[in-house]
């Protein structure tokens, strides 16, 4: 691939990512802080993968690299066949248009605009975008899409925000405490909406949180521990988010 593309696919052996030897090291002032320490992962395409460990551990950093809003120290990155870590600032922009969709724990919704507006926001400028319209149905707030930030629940406010990234039809949801704002029971409707784009759209879905219920729901879970993955377990039977113990 060529510094600027950004047509990248899924590889032949299935992978979505492919990381190799990831560091990511940060000064401040005299001290450097080793946010990660030589990370190996392969991220399979059309998998639920959860990301678990304390705080500091490393898996923001991870997220942030894999979604191309971060640079690694040392090691590679590729997503498909192509090189990430060999890319330009403008080609790591358009490859983050163009294939993936960030949901973070914090709505980030315009509070002037409505929900379907809010969505267009991002089907104004992707590819190949769904209907906001179309968007808003899968998380379940066909009705509410006339309605402003403030008319939601929290709740309602993140299905928004995953209707949002969703939209422009992703092949991959990088999802960083998606449920942390929020009860049990919305949180759960965010984990089904995650589940159905896994499911009905074939989007690899990466989830960053603190809460070891959620992992019932993935494929395989990644614990961090210190910048290094201390164990990789793999679910045969991923849960129904339904059925999650909170």
């Amino acid at each position: 691939m060529s510094e600027g593309s950004t047509d990248a696919q899924p590889g032949a052996a299935g992978l979505a990512f492919r990381a190799r030897g990831l560091g990511k090291v940060y000064q401040t002032g005299e001290t450097e802080v080793q946010a990660l320490r030589g990370v190996d992962l392969d991220i399979p395409a059309g998998e639920i993968l959860v990301l678990l460990g304390p705080s500091g551990s490393g898996k923001s950093t991870l997220l942030n690299i894999v979604g191309g809003l971060d640079r690694p120290s040392t090691g590679t990155l590729h997503y498909g066949d192509s090189e990430l870590t060999a890319l330009d600032d403008a080609a790591l922009t358009r490859f983050r248009r163009a294939h993936v969709g960030f949901i973070f724990q914090f709505y980030n919704l315009i509070p002037s605009l409505t929900a379907e507006e809010n969505v267009r926001l991002v089907t104004d400028i992707a590819e190949r975008p769904m209907a906001a319209g179309q968007a808003l149905e899968l998380v379940g707030l066909a009705d509410r899409a006339g309605h402003y930030p403030a008319q939601l629940s929290g709740g309602e406010q993140q299905r928004v925000a995953v209707a949002r990234a969703i939209a422009k039809q992703p092949a991959v949801l990088l999802c960083d405490e998606p449920t942390g704002a929020l009860d049990s029971a919305t949180g759960i409707r965010v984990l089904e909406t995650l589940a159905r784009a896994n499911r009905d759209l074939g989007t690899s879905v990466v989830i960053i949180t603190h809460n070891a219920g959620i992992a019932a729901m993935a494929h395989r879970v990644v614990h961090f521990l210190d910048g290094r993955i201390a164990r990789i377990d793999v679910n045969a039977q991923p849960a129904d988010p339904a059925g999650i113990s909170w």
